[in-house]
Parts: structure tokens; sequence; C-alpha cells
């Protein structure tokens, strides 16, 4: 890694500038220049240099190589949310790409500082990811590197397999309460005691009372979606092993903003980057290769989400809509199109409302309130189906509602399966049942069966999940070397 050479540090003051003229609120950002090897190394362990050795660093190594190499694909950027922000450049960019990622950069380390779903991140997370590999070096040292990598094995199977939207974790009460307490009744006269303590109300009350106890016979009391966090405080397992679990848990946990916001935060990058550099920065020779760039950012592949390109055009769609007004029940109620067209109330909220998103919204919320049938219609947007008959895949339907969910779908839970767990002690015996929330989609088999292989391997016991195959209602199990497959 080198610092910045004085022609990009010239370029880096510049840029801060205009990012603060604009409003942009952001840590201090330091900026590393990379050669393409180094910035794939980087990239492989996910913008954090001294993370624990594992295999699939080295495999994701080698495809960003291969990929570079080929021409496929090239990183012009990487920044990592801490305090302060790290970001990388790489050394063959042009200057004008230089200018354009560095706007892009500041613009991110904002969303990082201010957006509410990062707020209870470790903003030293590069000490934190350090610490990490120390710990796991002494794991490896005690234990032998083939034992810990196998567990880390098993661990990143399910790293996914946490509640987004509840990351710190829950402690369970493991308290058997096996005789409640009489339901409390209220002090009357004994010939008023009908009227105040109706029989009905008081056998209900001592039911639910009775109902409530076994539950909290049941681990954990109530379905829970963080299964990592689970599994840490639960599962039987070494204490190193504990230690490995909590390590792979917290840095999924720091990643799971970075995944709930993509759509709005390369959105919000790619919008202050343009600003930036079509009004303030680009001088007259750059146009053209800034343009061509800042396209091929944007450009929609077929059948792919483009975050930058959605979320970019979302937000100039909001700043638009609130500057004209376009928004709130007069306009929401008016059925005269031309009158639609033509409306504009001169408000000139359209900023205030941005930074306003950029604070508090991620990907679902900013998707479900903000994209309108305009919005729709006048990016061309559809959903597409595979059609049989003609073996090739078709427009099926161009309905809001619909474009609108498929987005929804895709972008809820990361695309993930949905899964809870309902009962750690499953027949009496200590296993271990899943449940699948079917959103009309079936698990993938073949990733249902290695999960399954993982969470037994952490578990030690057999592994159920309740969910739906074919239509079927279906639990599937794994009792450490066979699969099997009943109807509930």
């Amino acid at each position: 890694m080198s610092s910045l050479p004085p022609d990009l540090a010239k370029i880096k003051e510049e840029i801060k500038g205009y990012a603060k003229e604009y409003g942009l609120d952001f840590f201090e950002v330091i900026f590393e220049v990379l050669d393409w090897n180094q910035i794939n190394m980087v990239a492989a362990y996910g913008g954090f240099p001294n993370r624990y050795p594992h295999w699939r660093f080295g495999m994701e190594y080698e495809r960003l190589s291969k990929s570079y190499a080929y021409g496929l694909s090239k990183i012009y950027e990487m920044v990592i949310n801490n305090d302060p922000c790290y970001a990388y450049l790489l050394h063959s960019n042009h200057l004008v790409d230089q200018k354009m990622v560095m706007a892009h950069v500041y613009a991110h380390c904002d969303f990082f500082k201010n957006n509410v779903y990062f707020a209870n991140t470790n903003r030293k997370m590069m000490d934190e990811m350090a610490n990490h590999r120390t710990r796991v070096m002494r794991m490896i040292d005690t234990h032998g590197m083939d034992k810990v990598e196998s567990f880390v094995d098993s661990c990143l199977s399910l790293e996914n397999l946490v509640d987004y939207n509840a990351l710190e974790t829950r402690f369970f009460s493991k308290k058997v309460v096996e005789n409640p307490e009489e339901v409390p009744r209220i002090k009357t006269k004994p010939y008023m005691e009908n009227f105040v303590n109706p029989p009905e109300f008081m056998e209900s009350q001592k039911k639910q009372m009775e109902q409530d106890a076994k539950q909290q016979l049941r681990i954990p009391p109530r379905p829970m979606k963080d299964v990592l966090g689970f599994l840490m405080e639960v599962a039987p397992l070494e204490n190193w092993e504990r230690d490995l679990l909590s390590i792979i848990r917290q840095e999924a946990c720091y990643f799971a903003p970075q995944g709930q916001t993509k759509v709005i935060n390369e959105g919000w990058a790619s919008f202050w980057h343009s600003k930036i550099m079509t009004t303030k920065a680009l001088k007259p020779d750059e146009f053209i290769d800034y343009a061509e760039h800042h396209a091929g950012t944007l450009a929609m592949q077929p059948g792919q989400i483009n975050p930058y390109k959605i979320g970019i055009e979302l937000l100039r769609d909001i700043e638009d809509r609130w500057n004209k007004g376009r928004f709130g029940k007069e306009y929401n109620e008016c059925t005269d199109m031309k009158t639609r067209a033509n409306w504009d109330k001169k408000l000139g909220l359209g900023r205030q409302k941005i930074f306003e998103v950029r604070k508090l919204y991620n990907d679902v919320m900013f998707i479900d309130e903000f994209l309108t049938p305009e919005f729709c219609a006048r990016h061309k947007m559809f959903v597409f189906a595979y059609n049989v008959s003609a073996d090739r895949y078709e427009i099926a339907t161009r309905e809001f509602e619909k474009i609108k969910k498929q987005l929804l779908f895709q972008l809820t839970n990361f695309g993930y399966p949905i899964i809870h767990v309902v009962d750690a002690n499953y027949k009496g015996q200590q296993e271990l049942l899943l449940k699948h929330t079917h959103e009309g989609v079936d698990l993938k088999s073949d990733w249902a069966r290695e999960t399954m292989k993982a969470l037994h391997r952490v578990w030690k016991h057999p592994v159920h999940v309740d969910t739906v195959v074919d239509g079927v209602p279906k639990i599937l199990s794994y009792d450490g070397t066979e699969f099997h497959e009943v109807r509930p």
C-alpha cells in the first residue's frame, strides 16, 4: 500500500470541499492506492486485509484475479464503514476516474455515518477484524488448522441465519415454572365476588397462566429468527467453538446493514458523484471519459437488478417530486392526467427530502414507499418469466403492483429463505426443529442439505426443518448420517 501522490492528494482535497459544500457529513477518509493484485486481495477479504485465514478468501481472490485478467470486471473502488473510513483506489485508473471514485466514496461515508441502520455498527471494525485474526490464530495453534477450519466452514454456512432487524443477542430464561401461582383476584365483598371476579374469566386466566408456564419450558419460548445467536448461547459447544461462532456472527451483523441498504446506498453515492462531477469537478476535456464510465456503472444487465441505477433514479425522482409538490393527499387523489403531468407547486423541498430518506430508510422501505406507477412506466420496468412453449424468457407483465412485489420479494431478507428456531428439545430428545416460512419458493434441496449438515456439526444432535416441498408440507431431517423426508 502507498500513500496518496501529490496529484491525488490535491484532487482529494478538492472533492472533499465540494462534498462538504453540498452538505455531506462524513468521517475522515483515508485513501490508499493499490495495484490490481493488491486490490483484488483486499476485496477477497471483504475490504479488511487483516482477517483470519480461511480457504474461501483464497477462492475469492482467484475468482477476482481471473475476472480482471480476462477483462470481465474491474474494481474501481472499495470503501470501509469505519471511523476513520478507509477507501482503496486502483492505481491504473485515469485521473477522471479517481475524481469520480473519490466523490462516490465521500457519499458512501456520509451514508455510513448518518443512516440509522448503521448507527449500531462497530466504527472500529478495522481493529476488531485484526483482533478476530489474533483470536483465530491462537485457536489454530491450540487445536490445529484442520479442526478450526472445519468448524469455520460450518459457521460460514449459517452466517445468513441472523435476524437483521434485531441484531443484539437475546438471552433465554431456563427457569422451569411447574406450579404457576393462583390467578390474582380483586378484593371485594363476598356477595360481589361473582361480579368482580366472574368464574369464567378466572378460569380463562388460569388456563392462560398454565399455558405461559408450559411455554417457559420451551427453548426458545417463541420462534426465533436469529439462529446463529441461539446456537451461540444454547448449543453444546466447547469454549473455543463458542468464541469462533461469536466472531462469525459479529462479522455477519457488521455486514448486514450493507446488504439491507445496497440499493439506496449505491444510489446515494451515484447521485452525489454525478452531481459533484457534472457541476463542480469536471474539466472540459474530461466529460467524454466521465460520461462513458458513469454510463457503464449505471448500465442494466439482462435479468439483473443494478442497485446503482435503481437507487440514483429513485432519488432523482424523489427530489423532483418534492420540489414540485407531487406528493400528499391532493396530488394522490387527482385523477386528471394532464393536471398531474403539469403539477408544480414549486415547493423546493427535494434536497431536504432526499437527506431525510438517506437517514431513515433501508432498501425495502425505500422501494415500498417511493416506487410509483409513473416511475415504472418512465423506466420501462417489467417482470419477465420463462415461457415453456416458446422455450425462452419473455415479458410476463408490466403491472405496477407485480413489479413492486417482485422487487420487494428479491430484497426482503436479501433473498434468503426465512428460517426460525422453533424447538430445541424436539421429540423430547434435544433435537433441533426449525421452521421455514414458505413464500412460494421451495428450499433448494442441495443447499438445504449442506446447511443441515452444518447445523448438525454445531448442534451435535439430529436437525429437522419444517417446510413445504412441491406444495406438500414436509419435515426434512438429518441425523448425522442420513437424510429423511416425512409428512408431519
